[in-house]
Parts: C-alpha cells; sequence; structure tokens
C-alpha cells in the first residue's frame, strides 16, 4: 500500500527573480527547503480560502433565523416577473 504522504504530483511554477528570492529568505527563516516552504505555505493559504465553504457554525438564534428563511416562501419580486413575461429584444417578433 502506498504513502498518502508520498509525494507522486508536480506542480510546476514560473516567477519572477525577485519572488524567487523572497521565497528562498522565508523558507531560510523558516529552515525548511524552499519546496517544503511554497507547499505548506499554499496548502495554509487553501484551507483559509475553503473554510467557509466547508464549515460554518451557528449559535441556537442564528440557527432558529437560518432555518427560518429556508422555509419561507420566496420573496415575490414584480419588476423582476414582468421582465420575464416579456418578449426579449433578441426575439424575432416581426411576423414576415
Amino acid at each position: 500500500m502506498a504513502d498518502p504522504m508520498t509525494r507522486s504530483e508536480k506542480l510546476d511554477l514560473r516567477l519572477t527573480p525577485a519572488a524567487k528570492q523572497v521565497l528562498q529568505q522565508a523558507a531560510a527563516a523558516a529552515r525548511r527547503s524552499v519546496s517544503d516552504f511554497v507547499l505548506q505555505s499554499a496548502l495554509d493559504r487553501a484551507e483559509e480560502s475553503l473554510i467557509d465553504r466547508r464549515h460554518f457554525g451557528l449559535d441556537e438564534a442564528q440557527w432558529t433565523a437560518f432555518m427560518t428563511a429556508l422555509d419561507a416562501p420566496p420573496r415575490q419580486y414584480p419588476r423582476l416577473k414582468k421582465l420575464l413575461s416579456e418578449s426579449s429584444i433578441f426575439e424575432d417578433n416581426t411576423t414576415a
């Protein structure tokens, strides 16, 4: 069975010399290889970006308000209903 931590995928990255230098300095300061530093930094940022899409917490009052909103009938938007019932400017309404 393969070790799930074994790195088998590759990601290529183009960057400026200045960006590479900053990454090398940061990796050295963290006493890590540039590859490890970049990978962990990218994974940390990815988790930050995804966390609110995976889990969100609500207290009891917020949960009740959330469920009430989900259970409520849809709001009526008369102007939207009118717009959607009119012929489109892209439709050919002429009879030949």
